[in-house]
């Protein structure tokens, strides 16, 4: 996780804020989620494509709290991101000298470091994972490109070989169309921000839940 977290720190820009994480209460599930519980598939498989919690096995529902948990923990992380990263290239669009911008970088890692290292250094191995997926849904970059326009494409190279020694790849993609888990973060994201239990912030690329939901339902009688 460190190597995700340097970056993703150096994405939130020289703006103070504070990223108030909200614990959630999973006594209230039925099931009180742990980040170490054991599970050997970290991708969702359920027998059904549709997500009604009463279709789901006691594993699956199991599965799916987790999931959730990581979503509602890693998307204020993803949000700040995508907030601080426009910041970040207006700030950059100001600067014209290579020496001006290399030092506004040492600036900008030096606030961050002290600002939110602890806080990301609490995210487990599977709240990274979704965190790079959720940072691709929001900015429309994955990770591994965002720091190789950040630093260099060979810092970018060694960032995600180190990273996928943690089982992250930071070229990891949000395809909500394609992956079954994905399409679960997005449901998950659609009823929290509903609630009120997310803020919802403007996606990379437009999403359609009812387009998305339809296709898995082809998908799911197609399989049928």
């Amino acid at each position: 996780m460190k190597i995700v977290k340097f970056f993703i720190l150096f994405l939130f820009g020289a703006v103070a804020v504070n990223a108030q994480i909200i614990a959630q209460d999973t006594t209230k599930m039925g099931y009180e989620l742990r980040e170490d519980d054991a599970i050997l598939n970290d991708t969702i498989q359920l027998p059904e494509i549709l997500i009604y919690k009463d279709k789901m096995s006691s594993d699956a529902r199991k599965q799916f709290l987790i999931l959730q948990n990581r979503v509602y923990v890693t998307y204020p992380y993803a949000k700040l991101a995508s907030e601080r990263l426009t910041n970040l290239n207006k700030g950059m669009a100001n600067l014209k000298t290579s020496k001006e911008k290399k030092r506004y970088f040492s600036i900008v890692e030096h606030y961050l470091n002290d600002e939110f290292e602890a806080k990301l250094k609490k995210l487990s191995r599977g709240q990274g994972r979704i965190l790079v997926k959720l940072i691709h849904r929001q900015t429309g970059s994955t990770t591994f490109e965002l720091v190789k326009n950040l630093k260099s494409g060979w810092k970018a190279f060694w960032s995600n070989t180190a990273a996928s020694m943690f089982d992250i790849n930071l070229k990891s993609k949000y395809a909500p169309y394609e992956v079954n888990e994905d399409y679960l973060i997005e449901t998950i994201l659609v009823g929290a921000f509903e609630s009120g239990r997310l803020q919802n912030q403007k996606t990379a690329t437009p999403i359609d839940i009812g387009n998305l939901n339809e296709s898995w339902l082809a998908k799911a009688a197609k399989a049928n």
